[in-house]
């Protein structure tokens, strides 16, 4: 496994993703909703690997929702930084990793691929996401409670 350690401008919140694949092998996306244009992100996911979120001081960790509210997308309340999104449910916690928040950014270099998700109804999203994204663990635990 591979580590791709990153974090939050301030250094409150950071994030170790661990993955088998090579930065070259993944797909790298650009949602096309609102919240993602505006942020410009870059994302990755790879639901073999892992993915562990640390914050210092969770509450400078805002956790916003929009559309459907079902997923929390993590941005620190200190500096702004969007570090990337956390889906969870009875069965455990996945997220999607904003490339730029890595220190190994530059590797993820490829041209994103734009997704629109729009038409998904709550389930189809739910299912996606628990199939697609990186399964996720929090310090503390109650982070995202």
């Amino acid at each position: 496994m591979r580590e791709f350690d990153g974090g939050c401008h301030c250094g409150n919140v950071t994030l170790r993703f661990e993955t088998a694949k090579a930065p070259a092998d993944f797909s790298v996306r650009a949602c096309g909703c609102s919240f993602c244009r505006r942020h410009q992100t870059r994302t990755v996911a790879d639901p073999a690997g892992t993915l562990h979120i640390v914050a210092r001081d969770p509450r400078r960790l805002s956790r916003y929702r929009f559309g459907l509210k079902t997923t929390d997308f993590l941005v620190c309340r200190a500096c702004g930084v969007y570090l990337g999104a956390v889906y969870r449910d009875a069965d455990g916690a996945w997220g999607l990793i904003n490339t730029p928040v890595l220190a190994a950014r530059a590797e993820f270099d490829q041209p994103a691929t734009s997704t629109d998700h729009d038409a998904e109804t709550e389930a189809a999203r739910r299912a996606r996401r628990k199939s697609t994204w990186t399964p996720a663990s929090f310090d503390p635990p109650s982070l995202l409670d």
